[in-house]
Formats: C-alpha cells, sequence, structure tokens
C-alpha cells in the first residue's frame, strides 16, 4: 500500500476504499467488504494474498467503527482454493519441509473463524478445496444458485488442510465428499449438508450478505464479538480445535509422504500438466476397461 492509504488505515478503515495486490477493500457504513481479488486465477488464494488478508483484518480489528465483515470474490468465483503454483517449484518430502507451509494454509483458514468480528461469506461459480474451507470458516455463508463447492485435494494426491467439512454435514456426507474428491457439490446440496446457510438466485448473494452484515452490525459490536466467542467456545469444549490439529498433522503427513501412485502423478504434472495427470489417474480405474 502507499503511504497515504496506510495513514489513513490507521486512523479508519471507515469511509475508505483500499486497494492491495491480491485484495480489495471497502466499507458499506459499518460493514466491511473484503474481496478476493486475482479473478484471471479464479482467486486462488496465494501465499501473497494470505499475507494481505491478514495485514487487512489487523487493521479492522482496531477500527471500532466496523462491525461486521462480508467475504467475496472477484469475477465469476469465490475462488478455487490454494494457488498450487505456489508449490510448484517447492522441495516436499519430509515433514519438516512441509508443516510451516500448512500451518501457514491453516491459520488462515481458521482467521475467519476465529475473527473478533461476525464473518459472512457471499459465495459464487466456484468454492473448492481451501476456498470451500474458507467459506465454511465463515460464520455465515450465502451461496449464489449455480455455485459448486468441493474437497478436491484427494484427488491431487493431497491432503484436507482444515477438516470443517464433518462439523457442519456430519460424517456420512463428509466422508462421501471429501473421500471420493467430489468437486461438483451444488449449492442445494450444500444448503441440504449444512455447509452454507441460504442459497439465493445468482447475483444476489453479495446483497444479501451485506444486509445481514448490516442487521448484525445494529447490535452492540463488542457484545456481540464475545457472543461468537462463547458460540465458538461451545464446539471447543466439544473437541473441535483439538480435531482440527488432528487434521492438519495428518494432511502434514500425507503431503510428506511420497507413494509410488503420487510420484507418477508429480512427474506427469510437471512433465505434460495437471490436466493430463488427472486423466492418467482417472484412466487406469476407468469403468469401461
Amino acid at each position: 500500500m502507499n503511504e497515504s492509504i496506510k495513514s489513513a488505515a490507521n486512523r479508519t478503515l471507515r469511509g475508505t476504499h483500499m486497494s492491495y495486490d491480491t485484495i480489495l477493500f471497502e466499507t458499506r457504513g459499518p460493514v466491511g467488504l473484503l474481496t478476493l481479488n486475482r479473478p484471471d486465477r479464479l482467486n486462488a488464494i496465494s501465499q501473497h494474498m494470505i499475507g494481505e488478508v491478514h495485514d487487512l483484518l489487523d487493521r479492522i480489528e482496531q477500527d471500532e467503527n466496523i462491525r461486521a465483515l462480508v467475504v467475496t470474490g472477484a469475477g465469476r468465483a469465490f475462488s478455487a482454493g490454494f494457488d498450487l503454483k505456489d508449490g510448484a517449484d517447492r522441495a516436499w518430502g519430509t515433514v519438516e519441509s512441509v508443516t510451516p507451509i500448512l500451518k501457514k494454509d491453516f491459520d488462515f483458514i481458521m482467521r475467519f473463524w476465529h475473527f473478533a468480528l461476525p464473518t459472512v461469506a457471499a459465495v459464487k461459480g466456484y468454492a473448492l478445496a481451501g476456498a470451500c474451507e474458507v467459506a465454511m470458516a465463515c460464520d455465515i455463508t450465502i451461496a449464489a444458485a449455480g455455485t459448486r463447492f468441493g474437497e478436491p485435494e484427494l484427488r491431487f494426491g493431497s491432503g484436507i488442510v482444515a477438516l470443517l467439512m464433518p462439523w457442519f454435514s456430519g460424517p456420512k456426507k463428509a466422508k462421501e465428499a471429501i473421500l471420493t474428491g467430489n468437486d461438483k457439490i451444488t449449492a442445494e446440496e450444500a444448503l441440504a449438508m449444512g455447509l452454507v446457510n441460504r442459497v439465493v438466485p445468482e447475483g444476489q448473494e453479495l446483497d444479501v450478505a451485506l444486509a445481514i452484515a448490516r442487521e448484525i452490525a445494529i447490535n452492540d459490536r463488542q457484545k456481540v464479538a464475545m457472543t461468537k466467542k462463547a458460540i465458538n467456545r461451545t464446539y471447543d469444549f466439544m473437541g473441535f480445535r483439538e480435531a482440527l490439529d488432528m487434521g492438519l498433522d495428518a494432511d502434514i503427513m500425507i503431503e510428506a509422504l511420497e507413494t509410488p501412485e503420487g510420484k507418477m502423478f508429480k512427474e506427469i504434472s510437471k512433465k505434460d500438466g495437471l490436466k493430463a495427470a488427472l486423466a492418467w489417474r482417472d484412466a487406469r480405474f476407468d469403468q469401461k476397461s
């Protein structure tokens, strides 16, 4: 950010329009609007974006004029998940090498869950993998009809960074979605599973999310924050944090484990591209063969 924006942000964020490299921010009265802004990459979450979001959220928490936060995506998608190009040339293969990277991804997702202010996600197009987890981590999620949700990580030889889905959908639906790598869960299916609050006509998701955020903003800011924390603590007493930590440990082991199948997938992906690697993986169990 330039110095003038920094100076304004330090005083108050209300009434300002702020732009970073990968995100946009503006205020709508007492509601902050965070937009993931990499539309050419379907708002894939890069390491640079993670840093910018944390910086912005730190500022928002210090501004008493902002009472709720809406999160959305620019262009035709909420987000396609963590940017696979970030790790394309990374040396994986040991617990030590993958732990800090995955912990950073995990903390980014859970920042929305633990954020002092209520968070409302306005989701459209695609909310996949890490972005599906971000949408679930927000306190309230509004989905446009036609949105596709999913956790396809296993199809890429990866694990789930934040295993939130079982807490919202129950184990049966979560296992079906995650173990198959389903990335075509419809908005209506997501609603039935408990992953979203409402499904609205395409194009109305942001307006509805802002309206809900404004309803929340009418209430006392400090008391709303205390109530959100109390609700979250209910899940903590049920083992929420410990379960997510164990899920992260499992993801670390998955990413550090090099199996013959995983090695071949990475080799094909590096040589011929991700689509070719996925085609190879799918073709091995073609039902026609």
